[in-house]
C-alpha cells in the first residue's frame, strides 16, 4: 500500500508523489516567540515529526525546514515585562531558548534549519518587489499590500469568496487598502501604541516612548514585515519555489496559509505547495487551548508532570486531522498504553537475555504477530499517518510478547529478538518512544539509589521488621517508584 494523504488544498484523499522520487520538501509553520509553548504547540510539533520520521522509514531523504516568528507585535509587548528584556530581539531570543529545550524534551528530530524572520528581511524585501513590479501589490503610505483581486484563485485553500471575506488588519490598515481582503506584506515605522495594548499581559500602560520594535530600512521607508510574508520567503530560501508538504494548525487556513498562497503563486507563477496538511486542534474543557484563552497547559510543565514517553503516546491516541481532547482521562489512558509498551518490551528483552531463550524454539504464534503488526503498522501509517491504528498494531504486539512469556519456561529467542527489533523500530524510530533508554548519568544514578533502597528493605523484610519495610516502599511511592513484590524478588517501574 502506498502513501495517501488528505490534501486541504483539494479536500480529498491523494497518493503521496513528491515532485522529487527520492526526496521530500516539508515546511512547517514554527512558533512566534512571544510565550512559551503549550501543549497546542506540541501536538502539531510531535504529529510533524512523526510525519517526518515516517517518510524517512519510508526511504525519503527529507529536507525539514521550521520557523521561528521573531518579528512580532506580541513580543513587542512583552518587552520590559519581568525579566524577559528590553528589547523585541532580547524577548524573542529567551522564548526561543525555552521552545528549543521543549522540543528537545519532545524527542523531535531536529529540522534541516530553523529560520527567523529577522535574518530574513533581504528576501522578504527583494519578494515584496517582486509583487509589486508584477503589478500584485501596492504600496500605500509606507506600507506594501496584496491586492487579492489580482490574484484569480484567491480563496482556493478556504473556499471562500473573495468579496464575501472581512478585512484583514488591523484598523489604520483598513483605510489604506484598495479592497477589504488585503493584507500587509510591509508595514511603515514600528508597531503602533494600540497594538501593544492589546497584546499586553499586563496592566502596564504604554509610556509615549515605549519601543515600538524592531525596523528595517526599504524602498518604502523605515518598517517591518508582514506576518504573512514571512514563511513564503523562508520557504523559499531554505527549500524551492514549490515544495511537497506545508504542515500547520487548522487555525491557520485562513488567512494565513491562503494568504501564503497567494503571494508565492502570484511572485513565482508556479504552485507553492503540493500537500497542505492541517492538524486539528486541543481542546480543554469543550475550547480550543491557547494563550490568548488562558486554558493552556505548559509544555515544560507537562513533560516534567506526565515524562515525554506518555506525553507522545497521548498525541499518537489521535489522528493529526482529528481534534483531540486534553484532560485526565485522555492522560490516564495514555500512561496505561504507554506501560504496556514498555512493561512488554522490558519483558521481551530479560526473556530474549536470559539462559532460557533457545535457538531451536519456535513460537509460531509470536512470530506471526511480529510479522502482522509490521505490516498492519504500515498499512495504518500509509493510510494518511493513521498513528491510532498504528499504535493499535504495537499494542497487539505487546499482548503477544505477554503470552508468549507468561506460557512457557523455553523462550523463542529469535522470535523475541524481532519483537524487540519491531518496538524499537516503529515505536522508536517511528513514533519517537524511548523503550529501555536511560536519557543520562541522573537517571543511571536514580535507579542505582531505588536498587540500594530496595536492597535495605529486603534485609528489613528478612529481619522482620516489615512494618519498617513497607513505610519503605510508601516512601519510594510518593517519590514516583512503584514497587512490586514477586517470589522471585521485587521489581519497579518510575510512574
Amino acid at each position: 500500500m502506498s502513501l495517501s494523504v488528505t490534501n486541504t488544498l483539494t479536500g480529498e484523499r491523494e497518493e503521496f508523489e513528491p515532485v522529487d522520487d527520492d526526496e521530500v520538501l516539508l515546511y512547517v509553520c514554527g512558533l512566534t516567540v512571544s510565550d512559551d509553548a503549550h501543549l497546542g504547540h506540541a501536538r502539531v510539533w510531535t504529529h510533524a515529526d512523526v510525519i517526518h520520521r515516517w517518510l524517512d522509514h519510508l526511504g525519503y531523504d527529507v529536507h525539514h525546514v521550521e520557523n521561528f516568528t521573531d518579528v512580532n507585535e506580541k513580543i513587542v509587548a512583552r518587552i520590559g515585562e519581568d525579566d524577559l528584556g528590553e528589547s523585541e530581539t532580547a524577548v524573542a531570543e529567551q522564548f526561543m531558548a525555552d521552545v528549543i529545550e521543549d522540543m528537545r524534551g519532545l524527542n523531535l528530530r531536529r529540522a534541516e534549519v530553523y529560520p527567523r524572520v529577522s535574518e530574513h528581511v533581504p528576501e522578504i524585501i527583494d519578494l515584496v518587489e517582486t509583487l509589486i513590479e508584477k503589478g500584485y501589490a501596492y504600496e500605500s503610505n509606507g506600507s506594501v499590500y496584496f491586492d487579492v483581486t489580482t490574484f484569480e484563485d484567491y480563496g482556493k485553500l478556504s473556499n471562500q469568496n473573495v468579496d464575501e471575506i472581512e478585512s484583514q488588519g488591523e484598523p489604520e490598515e483598513r483605510a489604506e487598502k484598495r479592497h477589504p481582503a488585503d493584507f500587509a506584506l510591509w508595514k511603515a515605522d514600528g508597531v503602533a501604541r494600540e497594538a501593544i495594548a492589546e497584546h499586553r499581559k499586563d496592566d502596564r500602560p504604554v509610556a509615549e516612548d515605549a519601543p515600538a520594535g524592531e525596523t528595517w530600512a526599504s524602498p518604502w521607508g523605515e518598517g517591518r514585515p508582514g506576518w504573512h510574508i514571512e514563511c513564503s520567503a523562508m520557504s523559499m530560501t531554505h527549500l524551492d519555489e514549490t515544495i511537497d508538504i506545508h504542515i500547520g494548525g487548522h487555525d491557520l487556513v485562513f488567512p494565513h496559509h491562503e494568504n501564503e498562497i497567494a503571494q508565492s503563486e502570484a511572485a513565482t507563477g508556479e504552485q507553492f505547495v503540493k500537500y497542505w496538511l492541517h492538524t486539528g486542534l486541543l481542546q480543554t474543557e469543550g475550547e480550543k487551548m491557547s494563550s490568548s484563552l488562558g486554558n493552556f497547559f505548559y509544555v515544560a510543565d507537562a513533560l516534567e508532570e506526565f515524562g515525554v514517553n506518555v506525553l507522545r503516546t497521548f498525541y499518537l491516541g489521535a489522528a493529526y486531522g482529528s481534534e483531540q481532547s486534553f484532560d485526565e482521562a485522555a492522560i490516564e489512558e495514555a500512561r496505561e498504553r504507554w506501560d504496556r509498551l514498555e512493561r512488554a518490551y522490558g519483558a521481551a528483552v530479560d526473556a530474549c537475555d536470559s539462559v532460557d531463550a533457545h535457538a531451536k524454539a519456535k513460537d509460531p504464534a509470536l512470530r506471526d504477530a511480529v510479522s502482522s503488526t509490521r505490516a498492519a503498522f504500515a498499512e495504518a501509517m500509509n493510510d494518511d499517518f493513521n498513528v491510532r491504528e498504528a499504535m493499535a498494531a504495537l499494542l497487539e504486539l505487546a499482548s503477544a510478547v505477554n503470552r508468549h512469556v507468561d506460557g512457557r519456561e523455553t523462550y523463542d529467542y529469535r522470535g523475541l529478538r524481532r519483537a524487540i527489533e519491531t518496538f524499537e523500530e516503529l515505536g522508536g524510530d517511528v513514533f519517537g518512544l524511548t523503550f529501555g533508554r536511560e536519557a543520562d548519568g541522573e537517571a543511571r544514578l536514580a535507579r542505582d539509589l531505588v536498587e540500594l533502597v530496595l536492597d535495605v528493605r529486603e534485609r528489613e523484610r528478612e529481619a522482620g521488621n516489615y512494618d519498617r519495610a513497607d513505610e519503605l516502599r510508601d516512601e519510594l511511592a510518593a517519590l514516583g517508584v512503584e514497587v512490586q513484590d514477586s517470589p522471585d524478588g521485587p521489581t519497579y517501574r518510575f510512574e
